[in-house]
């Protein structure tokens, strides 16, 4: 199988803290990754070194058969969900979203309807984004990490602020993105989320990764 994914001694360090000690992984395509461990356990910080946001102390990442930072400095072909979506609260979802697409400009107007239509939104609705709730602003983060139909989603608590239809819907598009062939890494605080959507689950705790199941 494929490998999409690669981490090779991986460590990350703020000053004298060691948040991420010695990391290696391997991470193979069509397959869900979830990631587990506590707030501060180093989850969002190794989703930051694979897309490229952050530099590794030592080791590296390679994507696609690309070394993150050498090869090139981004992670390319990546839809993302980090912390909260950051959207512009004085336009449209739909507005928002052509905004984004715009500067690849490798998809157009249609693909983004498509996307808003996947997970639950109606890319007509006039309604700002400053006036969506928390739930519609992390269907409206998911619709852009899958609007240009990339390789590898890195979702960083996805299901975030969703109620039980929106949960169960992400589900459903996650799934279907697997059998797509896609490769998707996968934080969640739901641990029936992670029972249902992984293969593989690798718990986060004092800077290191050991597989959980």
């Amino acid at each position: 199988m494929e490998e999409m994914i690669r981490i090779e001694n991986l460590t990350k360090k703020f000053g004298d803290v060691t948040v991420l000690d010695n990391i290696n992984l391997s991470l193979k395509k069509g397959k869900i990754y979830g990631f587990i461990g506590r707030n501060g356990s180093g989850k969002t910080v190794l989703f930051k070194l694979i897309i490229g946001y952050l530099r590794p102390t030592g080791g590296r990442v390679t994507v696609g058969g690309e070394e993150i930072g050498k090869d090139q400095d981004f992670a390319d072909d990546i839809g993302i969900i980090i912390e909260n979506p950051g959207f512009l609260g004085r336009y449209t979802g739909f507005q928002n979203l052509k905004y984004l697409a715009d500067i690849r400009n490798v998809i157009g107007r249609e693909r983004i309807r498509e996307s808003m239509e996947k997970v639950g939104l109606d890319p007509d609705n006039r309604k700002k984004v400053g006036k969506y709730s928390l739930g519609m602003r992390q269907r409206l983060g998911i619709a852009q990490a899958i609007m240009e139909d990339p390789e590898i989603l890195i979702l960083d608590e996805p299901m975030n602020s969703l109620d039980s239809q929106g949960v169960e819907d992400v589900r459903k598009i996650l799934l279907q993105l697997k059998d797509e062939g896609k490769t998707i890494l996968l934080s969640s605080h739901h641990r029936e989320d992670i029972e249902i959507l992984c293969d593989c689950v690798y718990e986060m705790e004092r800077g290191r990764c050991k597989e959980y199941r």
